[in-house]
């Protein structure tokens, strides 16, 4: 009980459909009864009119002579109905004879009655006639209820059969009329956490209406706060930029100039460290155009012309590790992207791989198919990614404990922010899951159909 009570508290659409429900069976249930007594008189009542015009048409077409004294009984045994004069007998008590006579007391006042018997009960009229005699029209009480019964059972039957519709009525009416709250719900759960465009307000009722409006003025504001956090990433990267170039240059410089083993060594370890440091500017520049970027045109994307490209761009690095890195494969797909973003997308990942797949290893670009869509593969026998870490790897600066390798955690993030934008889906599985070892990233996207 407690449990029910709690969950009509929670939710409006149920307590509005408790409340119909319990409306609907309260008006039915008085309804019904209200009707079934109604008719159970009125055809009591017409029941007795039958029995006033027996005996206004014996009254007006006279009593014959012959009339026998045991009266006339009328229809079958159970629907019949007992005309009879009244005899001068006064019987100890009103019942029927072994001949199925109704023996009734002379001295019964005009009018309706319900006389009782030793075995039911019978409704009699008695009526003086213009020549003075008086008759007694009966008619048995357990048919005549039988009777009334039937006819205010079938007056409720509306009711019974109604209450039903309008139940389900109720229902669906209630889940229509919280349906564009639902359908909202449906939306904004569907969105990712960078779609923040203001809800539609169409179509939502009128009392919902503030609400929805108050949700926009909440993602207005906070689409206002990403763009200004956006913004002091790329600006302050940009300014870094500068600063560091001129080290760079600088130490490219000091160089050159004679000194001894033990400061070229710490020359060496500076010069890394400036290198690291625009590795990183870049990235956070990359990750803040792709998060600030507005929603680019698609075109249909060669996927291998981009693979090419990114080989290109990377083949230094992997020949620095002694990594065999190359396309498996001839097939070729066009995807529905933006050039650059698929490029940038595709280098990051192979980057990745690259930098954490061991000396000597392997990389493997491929395309494929499933479902209708195009899926770029990228493998590497590097560690893999455990499973409880793959949702976080995604979120920036993250990096896996232990991996030995430098970078600022920001490639991954730009891959999810770019495949939310063209639509494309990212999933991390192992390589070998049998060894638990090696990544696979594959991305799933909207492939290009001939015509």
């Amino acid at each position: 009980m407690d449990g029910i009570k709690r969950r009509l508290n929670e939710s409006v659409q149920l307590r509005l459909s408790f409340a119909l429900t319990l409306a609907i069976l309260v008006f039915g249930a008085v309804a019904g009864a209200f009707s079934f007594v109604s008719a159970l008189d009125e055809a009591h009542e017409l029941q007795d009119d039958v029995l006033r015009q027996v005996a206004a048409l014996l009254d007006r077409e006279r009593l014959p002579a012959d009339f026998p004294e045991g009266g006339i009984q009328g229809g079958n045994e159970e629907s019949r109905v007992i005309v009879q004069r009244l005899g001068s007998w006064r019987p100890s008590a009103p019942g029927v004879d072994a001949g199925g006579v109704l023996r009734l007391e002379k001295s019964l006042p005009d009018g309706l009655q319900t006389v009782a018997t030793n075995e039911e009960n019978f409704r009699v009229l008695v009526r003086t006639m213009k020549d003075g005699q008086r008759i007694a029209v009966a008619q048995e009480e357990g048919f005549r209820d039988e009777i009334a019964r039937d006819g205010a059972l079938r007056a409720v039957m509306p009711f019974l059969l109604l209450i039903p519709l309008l139940l389900l009525m109720v229902a669906r009416l209630v889940r229509g009329m919280f349906q564009p709250i639902a359908e909202l719900s449906r939306e904004v759960d569907r969105r990712a956490e960078r779609q923040l465009h203001p809800l539609d307000a169409e179509g939502v009722p009128v009392e919902i209406k503030p609400f929805v409006s108050a949700i926009n003025r909440l993602l207005e504001r906070v689409a206002q706060s990403m763009r200004a956090q956006r913004r002091f990433v790329a600006d302050a990267a940009h300014e870094l930029r500068s600063p560091l170039a001129a080290l760079s240059l600088q130490a490219e410089r000091l160089a050159d100039a004679e000194m001894s083993d033990a400061a070229r060594e710490r020359l060496s370890a500076l010069r890394g460290g400036i290198a690291r440091g625009r590795d990183l500017l870049d990235q956070l520049l990359a990750l803040a155009r792709a998060q600030s970027a507005v929603e680019p045109p698609l075109s249909p994307v060669s996927v291998l012309g981009v693979y090419r490209r990114v080989l290109e761009d990377l083949l230094p690095l992997a020949e620095a590790k002694h990594i065999d890195i190359g396309v498996e494969g001839e097939r070729d797909a066009r995807v529905w992207a933006n050039e650059l973003d698929l490029f940038a997308l595709v280098r990051n990942l192979a980057d990745n791989a690259i930098r954490y797949t061991p000396d000597g290893g392997r990389v493997d670009l491929a395309v494929g198919g499933e479902g209708g869509r195009t899926v770029l593969t990228i493998d590497d026998t590097g560690p893999g990614i455990p499973e409880e870490e793959r949702e976080r790897v995604f979120d920036p600066f993250y990096r896996s404990l232990g991996s030995g390798q430098q970078g600022a955690g920001l490639g991954l993030s730009i891959v999810r922010t770019i495949a939310e934008r063209i639509g494309a889906r990212v999933n991390l599985s192992f390589r070998d899951e049998a060894g638990q070892s090696g990544l696979r990233v594959s991305v799933s996207m909207q492939e290009v159909r001939e015509e």
